[in-house]
């Protein structure tokens, strides 16, 4: 009996910006189901961090 291999189909690869992007939606679902808290503070503050990424990311940009 002859195998047959099937090759993987791969997802077209992900700019910087749009994995920054997916991540922020990920975290942003995760704030909204948590409760006042430390936990609450540090997805805010990582969410801040991605914004300010991705604003550096375009100021760096246009430059090129």
């Amino acid at each position: 009996m002859q195998k047959t291999i099937r090759k993987r189909k791969r997802s077209e690869p992900h700019t910087f910006e749009q994995r920054l992007e997916e991540h922020r939606v990920r975290l942003e679902r995760q704030l909204a189901e948590l409760p006042r808290g430390a936990k609450r503070e540090q997805i805010a503050a990582r969410i801040d961090q991605l914004r300010t990424a991705v604003e550096l990311n375009t100021m760096l940009s246009m430059n090129e």
